[in-house]
């Protein structure tokens, strides 16, 4: 006679969740819905699927293979745009984790201080600091933009005055080198890109609808676990992926370092992932900037709604 759990496993229904990076904290509330059994009591086996530099999310997901992914409404957007039948489900960074670091004598405190100062980034995220520059009247032409690894190192060895990066990668890891960087969020200055957003497809909305209700309901247990402890996120994190090359101390700040931007007043009042009409609107101004036109119908609330038990 089969045991409650070994029916259990075999009334699962074998899910693929598709992240958007490498397994690090950044996805600590999957590994705590997953650890501590709460999509398998919905009825699901899930199977979380790093992502990487040569692992792009929207791919499976569009073909299937992949029920949901993880993205960011400037990249759904552009899959959309050709022809890619996303809509976004729910939103876990209600500010863009996007940062500009300096140091502290030689502060950036806001867009206007990047006049006469030279950057280090990547040229392919040059539309976001233009986007940044037309939000706040700055002229892009008055910055130096340098060409840089994706690393701290430059700005700490003065080859630049300051970098643009992720809040929670490279501040944390000069924090963890023992100096402290100015740290400016694009999103407190206008730059309003949903990141970390959950994606499906139309057909996944119309065909896999309980399942798709099951995974984001686990997931939204997860981070609600999350947020009560970050450290405890940190140590699963290490516990799962040993060989990942991660450091305790290293993913316990940015563990911490994510609440701010996942957790605002609006989750508050609704629940982890929530969006609504304004913040759309003001996405769909920013996408505007970075070339990408949108409508609101690119976010369907419905799923979200089902997992929260609202309407």
């Amino acid at each position: 006679m089969l045991g409650l759990n070994a029916i259990r496993a075999a009334a699962s229904v074998p899910v693929n969740f598709q992240l958007s990076w490498l397994h690090s904290v950044q996805f600590g509330g999957s590994y705590i819905a997953e650890a501590k059994g709460y999509w398998s009591d919905l009825g699901l086996d899930v199977a979380l699927t790093p992502g990487g530099p040569n692992a792009p999310v929207e791919p499976p997901v569009v073909t299937g293979s992949a029920l949901m992914g993880i993205s960011a409404a400037d990249y759904t957007a552009a899959a959309v745009e050709n022809g890619a039948p996303f809509k976004i489900l729910a939103v876990a960074m209600q500010k863009n984790p996007f940062a500009i670091s300096s140091l502290p004598d030689n502060p950036v405190n806001s867009p206007a201080d990047l006049a006469g100062k030279s950057i280090g980034m990547a040229t392919a995220n040059t539309p976001v600091l233009q986007a940044l520059c037309d939000l706040n009247g700055v002229d892009i032409n008055e910055i130096e933009i340098v060409p840089t690894q994706y690393d701290g190192a430059p700005l700490l060895a003065g080859q630049v005055d300051c970098l643009l990066s992720w809040s929670t990668d490279l501040p944390v890891a000069m924090t963890m080198q023992g100096v402290e960087p100015v740290v400016m969020l694009l999103a407190d200055h206008g730059y309003a890109v949903h990141s970390q957003t959950y994606i499906a497809t139309d057909d996944a909305i119309a065909n896999r609808r309980s399942d798709l209700v099951a995974l984001l309901k686990g997931e939204v247990m997860g981070w609600t676990d999350y947020v009560a402890d970050t450290d405890a996120a940190a140590a699963l994190t290490i516990e799962r992926y040993p060989d990942a090359g991660l450091d305790l101390a290293t993913q316990e700040l940015q563990a911490e370092r994510q609440v701010p931007l996942m957790f605002s007043d609006l989750t508050d009042q609704h629940g982890f992932g929530w969006f609504t009409e304004e913040t759309v609107a003001a996405n769909i101004e920013t996408l505007a900037l970075l070339g990408r036109t949108v409508t609101p119908d690119l976010w369907d609330r419905s799923i979200l709604e089902e997992v929260h038990g609202s309407t």
